[in-house]
């Protein structure tokens, strides 16, 4: 039975007994922390490897050690600022700094067992004892992660001991009256978000996506954030909030999310993480081989990974927002200074040194190197593996060291001062006390930075912009393109060198990312019903606006004295027109005007010259003349209208116009009178004889201009016409016109016009079959019918056209009417005369027969 169970134990056994021999889990075994004695120490817990589940050719996962570069120089930032204070003669002078540093995997597990392994000061933790013999750490640096800062943090706070984070600066940290115990040393990222969305408007992106991780710094920063892009109108096509697990061994990032983002239309991915789930979260980017997206990180992204590939890293082309800081004086010359020979019993740097060079362990040690090249440096290594220069973290770090050698030193001045030497080596036992001291410390560096731990002092970060650029050589460059600082002008706090971007891969120039594509100038952007405000349709700008910008949501409309050209992007000034002698138009108007004037004077020339004659002393001759005389007037007030207007002119034209229509109307009805009195004359009774024999026709005139001048004197009065511009009917044009002043006047005079056309087309109606060789009564009534047709035609077309047109009807109105009139009742006149002048004395003399003989008949 016994040997049964023996038989078994080496089954179960025998998979360890062939396991190989691995010399770098012999040395971490042996060797699993970093160490320096010194009169004060300062302890850190830093992550300089994790682990990671990776897939075999079988199928079977194994975890893989994955060694952190980055972060170990992190530690040799620590190491570089101990060792100069150390050297300073100003700071803790006889007195001499130590660490106490242990590896503190992205694992909640491991990070309770190396806290409590560091606290306690055995491997079997016990907790709530302290089995060192004397602790000499005085404050405690944890980072970059937030996750473990906090976790750290909690445990911590039951015994105040002062702790001083790195990474970046978390303000659900600095509001947490539970965790008064924690400093962090980052400036704050007041204006992370506003610098993002400034780098987004430089580029002019409106469409972008945003991944952050499960937690309450990402979720405040997502809610920053998203007040800053409502307020530039940009729009967030997707929000993948990730849970990306604190376990290394199994990144908690679902296919899902990256599904979204790679079928997502938006080529400018905003990113949120902390240090160790931003590595995390491109490793499962890089997995799925996404490209052609610009990835705009809020925290500089690292990785010292070198797969073989014949294409560009998925972050190629990739932004990054870094702290701003001065370079430290010394850091690169000791950094190609460190090397396992001044440094033996570093572990990891044996081990970096074993990977980078290929030195080989002893088998006899496995924490002693072999087989190492000589001469060799870190400066020898590329990026991504070494960067030379001095993180955010490692400058946060190195602020650390020096804030607590500058509160012990305050604490030992003030210790020695009152307690002696004895109080001053009893202060290590009460790191609690450095409390009060680093709440008020401040100092400054050589470099001029200002380091303040109390965090309502704490000053505002400024931001490099860097250029993530991963060849396929393995060749990593990142470079500096910008710059944000909110302390500069508004307008002025960021700089770019967009010139000098490398551009992901599939960009050939500055990408675009957009929902929908601009609207050129001449268009206006159309919201889509249901979509994000950045989605839109174009639509054409309305007649007479403009939009000379891209993206305008709506057109300007142009002034009265402008219109807007073809393409709806420039408003041109209008020019001045009228109805001018020298268009055609005008011209056409004025020679009808002198022609039919010419006219009218021609035929007052001939009834003057034959006077004499019958035909010209019928119907009252010097009513003819009169009509003449106005009728001239009536054709030469045209030109009145034509030409550029005028006050006197504006007012002339409706004077003129009125009064003498008003003329030729009433001698027209005077006219018609005399006719029906002449024929009247002949029946039994005195009264319609005396009527013709007073010449009482001839007062109808003058009585009817009268009562026609008191509304017209009434409408100059109140209301006068007036020059006014016309800047809508014509597009291209202003127009100059005359307003009427008082429509309602204008109307009334046009109304009593018509009146008086009226009476006098119903009377010469009425008396238009009378016997007489020089009847006027048929010419009078078919004169009337066509200056009344011209009129109430002209009423409707009036109000139908706009600019110049209005002019040329009301002067073409005039000009028929008149010539209406002209041609009616004086032409046949003239035909007899000038043509037949014979028939003037034969009708004469039946007529002189006729009357009297019917004369004698009635005595």
């Amino acid at each position: 039975m016994m040997f049964l169970m023996v038989f078994i134990c080496l089954i179960l056994l025998f998979p360890q007994l062939m396991y190989s021999y691995d010399p770098i889990s012999c040395a971490l075994m042996k060797k699993s922390s970093l160490f320096q004695e010194g009169d004060v120490m300062i302890a850190a817990l830093l992550p300089f490897y994790s682990w990671q589940r990776q897939t075999k050719a079988t199928g079977h996962y194994q975890n893989v050690r994955i060694i952190k570069p980055k972060t170990y120089m992190f530690f040799l930032s620590l190491l570089f600022a101990i060792e100069e204070i150390n050297r300073n003669a100003h700071i803790l002078p006889n007195i001499t700094l130590g660490f106490d540093v242990y590896n503190i995997p992205f694992i909640d597990a491991d990070t309770m067992y190396v806290f409590l392994k560091w606290i306690s000061g055995i491997d079997n933790m016990i907790p709530n004892y302290n089995c060192r013999k004397e602790s000499k750490s005085v404050a405690l640096i944890t980072g970059p992660s937030w996750t473990v800062s906090t976790l750290i943090g909690e445990l911590l706070e039951v015994y105040k001991f002062p702790q001083l984070t790195i990474g970046h600066f978390d303000p659900i940290l600095s509001g947490n009256i539970h965790l008064t115990s924690i400093y962090q040393m980052a400036p704050k990222d007041t204006f992370l978000t506003h610098a993002i969305t400034s780098l987004i408007l430089h580029f002019h992106w409106n469409w972008v996506g945003l991944c952050i991780s499960e937690d309450e710094r990402s979720i405040q920063f997502w809610s920053n954030f998203r007040i800053e892009l409502d307020k530039n109108s940009i729009c967030v096509a997707f929000v993948e909030i990730m849970s990306i697990g604190r376990s290394s061994l199994s990144p908690d990032i679902k296919v899902d999310h990256l599904h979204h983002i790679w079928k997502s239309s938006v080529n400018v991915i905003i990113v949120y993480f902390d240090s160790d789930s931003l590595v995390t979260f491109f490793y499962m980017v890089e997995q799925s081989l996404m490209t052609q997206k610009v990835w705009v990180m809020a925290s500089p992204y690292y990785s010292s990974k070198m797969k073989h590939s014949v294409f560009l890293h998925p972050v190629h082309g990739s932004l990054m927002f870094s702290h701003h800081h001065k370079e430290i004086a010394g850091y690169r010359k000791f950094i190609h200074s460190v090397n396992p020979l001044k440094y033996p019993n570093d572990i990891y740097l044996a081990i970096f040194w074993s990977f980078f060079f290929d030195c080989s362990f002893s088998e006899s040690d496995c924490t002693q190197l072999e087989n190492c090249p000589l001469n060799a440096s870190m400066g020898m290594l590329p990026n991504p593996l070494i960067d030379m220069a001095l993180s955010e973290e490692s400058y946060n770090l190195y602020n650390a060291v020096y804030a607590v050698a500058h509160v012990l030193h305050d604490l030992f001045l003030h210790q020695l001062e009152f307690q002696g030497l004895g109080g001053v080596k009893r202060l290590v036992h009460f790191p609690w006390k450095l409390h009060s001291f680093l709440r008020n410390t401040h100092f400054y560096h050589l470099d001029s930075n200002q380091v303040m731990l109390d965090e309502k002092r704490k000053s505002v970060a400024e931001y490099d912009i860097l250029n993530y650029c991963h060849f396929p050589t393995h060749f990593v460059h990142v470079l500096k393109v910008g710059m944000f600082s909110p302390f500069a002008p508004p307008g002025q706090q960021l700089s770019l060198h967009a010139d000098m971007i490398e551009w992901a891969l599939g960009f050939t120039e500055t990408p675009q990312s957009l929902c929908s594509e601009s609207c050129s100038p001449g268009f206006r952007k159309a919201h889509m019903e249901g979509k994000a405000i950045c989605c839109f349709d174009c639509t054409p700008c309305p007649e007479n606006e403009i939009s000379n910008e891209t993206n305008m949501g709506q057109c300007l409309r142009c002034g009265d004295n402008q219109y807007a050209n073809m393409q709806r992007i420039h408003c041109i000034q209008k020019g001045v027109t009228f109805l001018s002698y020298e268009d055609a138009l005008g011209m056409i108007l004025t020679s009808l005007s002198l022609f039919f004037s010419g006219l009218a004077v021609s035929i007052l020339g001939i009834f003057v010259k034959h006077r004499t004659t019958p035909i010209v002393k019928a119907n009252n001759r010097t009513l003819s003349y009169i009509l003449l005389i106005s009728l001239t007037l009536c054709f030469l007030c045209p030109l009145l209208f034509i030409g550029y207007s005028n006050t006197a002119t504006c007012i002339l034209q409706q004077t003129v116009f009125s009064a003498v229509f008003t003329v030729a109307l009433s001698t027209v009805l005077a006219k018609t009178v005399t006719v029906v009195l002449a024929f009247s004359v002949t029946s039994p009774g005195r009264r319609m004889r005396w009527l013709l024999i007073s010449r009482v026709p001839n007062f109808i005139v003058p009585f009817c201009t009268l009562i026609q001048l008191i509304p017209l004197g009434i409408w100059l009065g109140t209301s006068p016409p007036f020059v006014d511009i016309d800047t809508h009917s014509e597009y291209d044009h202003i127009i100059i016109v005359c307003n009427k002043g008082s429509v309602t006047a204008f109307y009334c005079v046009l109304g009593y016009l018509g009146c008086l056309a009226v009476g006098s087309f119903t009377l010469a109606f009425l008396v238009r079959n009378l016997p007489d060789t020089f009847n006027e009564a048929k010419f009078l009534t078919f004169s009337m019918l066509v200056f009344c047709s011209v009129w109430a035609t002209f009423l409707p077309v009036y109000q139908s056209t706009k600019g110049k047109a209005v002019v040329a009807t009301e002067v073409f109105s005039i000009l028929a009417s008149s010539a209406g009139l002209l041609g009616c009742i004086f032409l046949p006149k003239c035909y007899i005369i000038l043509l037949r002048p014979e028939r003037i004395y034969s009708y004469h003399c039946r007529n002189k027969k006729h009357f009297e003989t019917k004369m004698s008949s009635e005595n």
